[in-house]
């Protein structure tokens, strides 16, 4: 009996430290801190879900079932402690189009889409491929975005009269303006007293009791939409299922999934620069991937990683999963329970706290290492934050980085093909080749030979260089095709391994005998 007790017991402390362990509990986690920082992050993600729900033409309560539904999932499953998913712009976008030309069931079902390509992707691994973004680009995404969110907050300063918006004036601005400031000076202030509440919890709690106390009317929540709600309903998309319908949906789908996985992995490599750790960026495709899948079925619009409240999670001193969990947690508790309480907060609270964020956000350093950045780096950097601010699309903005760094990267690499040339004591010309022969320095390689005036045998030595795709191969031959047209022979040397198989699968377009290694004649 009491080895059976035993048994059971170490059984459920197995499953306790799995649990544990999945939840990052079994390390040293500062409940407090995590607690208030997911307080935080809720308050902060409340009034954007709402907005980019009402932006896109969705019912508020959309962007609401959301942001819990991406935030609980991602933040227990995630790729990483500290990263906070929602109901983001970026993805909410791409979805505008679908919801005026076919409705909201059609809208769930892309996004149900999205999330098995997202699944797809990370069990197949390819969030890998977030490497081939440069530092420049990061530099313009995190800039522009650091812009976008400072700009989105100046619409608070607005008002709908009649159906248009207008500009506040007289005395709601100057109150607007003066509780936004007060929350800054709160968050500028309240470290400098003690780091064991958040500023910017204390900043919002103290401009909502003083703008209670003392009956100040100002822009609350209220103003933008209801948050009062019950819990996400089931819901199957009511659509046609065939290929007309997956035809429809699977470019959005499709597109969505490439915004929030390319918004995700660059806010993951974001937090790990910031926390010093390692995340998982695969792991994150999974989550976000089968957070999406939920969204199509339980009434959200999707989402992925917010990176204005993972920066207000972080700098609230969350280093764990606890705070994403307590935001999600936090945001169906105010649907369900405390819509009428939340519906008074005041958006200058709200505001000053996301105009601190966007200060910290911007990459300050930047400007300080400007002046010792190469051109095209400056160039590339610029760019990306201007794309990012004007088209409000991160991921364009990134791609669009990434191909010219490519392009800039490409072009610098193809000038440093170069060729040293003697002819030895028995009259065979010798063409030494430097650096890597690939698509863009192909003209450059072939204007290194003197094919009329070479001797009958050639030898091209690459031991320093590298043939490295189909266009170098098409380069060698049409050199060695040129050398055969005279009667003159050509010998390829000191090919790398690779090289070497690049030139067995291309004979069926050059003509290649293999001789004793290192050497390759090209049969004139």
């Amino acid at each position: 009996m009491i080895s059976i007790i035993e048994m059971i017991s170490q059984t459920q402390f197995f499953f306790m430290k799995k649990v544990f362990n999945l939840f990052d509990l079994s390390q040293k986690v500062n409940y407090k801190t995590e607690i208030l920082a997911g307080l935080t992050v809720a308050m902060t993600m409340i009034p954007e879900s709402l907005s980019f729900a009402i932006l896109a033409g969705f019912p508020p309560l959309v962007g609401l079932y959301a942001a819990f539904i991406m935030g609980l999932v991602t933040a227990i499953f995630g790729g990483r402690p500290g990263l906070v998913s929602g109901g983001a712009g970026a993805t909410v976008i791409v979805l505008i189009a679908l919801m005026k030309s076919h409705g909201l069931d059609y809208v769930f079902a892309a996004v149900a889409l999205a999330g098995v390509i997202q699944i797809l992707i990370g069990v197949f691994k390819w969030g890998k491929f977030i490497r081939l973004v440069p530092q420049p680009v990061m530099f313009g995404f995190v800039n522009g975005l650091a812009v976008i969110i400072f700009m989105s907050q100046i619409e608070q300063f607005k008002k709908v009269v009649n159906g248009e918006s207008t500009w506040l004036t007289g005395a709601p601005l100057m109150i607007m303006a003066g509780l936004v400031a007060l929350t800054i000076a709160i968050v500028m202030v309240f470290p400098k007293i003690t780091k064991a509440v958040p500023a910017s919890l204390v900043a919002i709690i103290v401009v909502f009791g003083l703008v209670l106390g003392l009956g100040i009317e100002t822009k609350t929540v209220a103003d933008i939409a209801s948050v009062s709600g019950g819990f996400p309903p089931f819901h199957i998309p009511n659509i046609p299922l065939d290929l007309e319908t997956l035809q429809l949906i699977f470019p959005y789908g499709l597109i969505m999934a490439c915004v929030g996985l390319t918004e995700g992995l660059l806010t993951l490599n974001l937090v790990d620069e910031i926390t010093g750790t390692k995340g998982n960026g695969n792991r994150e495709c999974v989550a976000q991937g089968s957070a999406n899948i939920l969204n199509g079925f339980f009434f959200g619009m999707g989402g992925c990683p917010m990176i204005a409240q993972t920066l207000v999670n972080l700098s609230a001193g969350s280093r764990a999963r606890l705070s994403g969990i307590v935001a999600a947690l936090t945001i169906l508790c105010i649907v369900l329970f405390g819509a009428p309480v939340i519906e008074k907060l005041p958006m200058a609270a709200l505001v000053g706290v996301m105009f601190m964020v966007a200060i910290g956000t911007f990459e300050w350093i930047s400007l300080r290492i400007i002046n010792k950045m190469p051109k095209q780096d400056i160039f590339v950097g610029v760019l990306v934050a201007i794309v990012t601010i004007l088209l409000h699309n991160l991921a364009l903005a990134v791609l669009i980085g990434v191909i010219i760094s490519a392009l800039v990267f490409a072009w610098e690499s193809a000038k440093r093909i170069r060729a040293r040339k003697y002819t030895d004591e028995k009259g065979v010309k010798h063409y030494e080749i430097y650096g890597p022969l690939f698509f863009a320095s192909t003209t450059a390689f072939a204007e290194k030979f003197d094919v009329l005036n070479d001797p009958n045998e050639v030898i091209i030595d690459f031991k320093e260089s590298k043939i490295a795709d189909m266009s170098a191969i098409d380069a060698v031959h049409k050199i060695t095709e040129r050398y055969a047209k005279i009667g003159k022979t050509v010998h390829l040397r000191h090919l790398s391994d690779d090289c070497r198989v690049l030139l067995e699968n291309a004979e069926g377009i050059i003509e290649v005998n293999i001789l004793e290694d290192p050497t390759y004649k090209v049969v004139p």
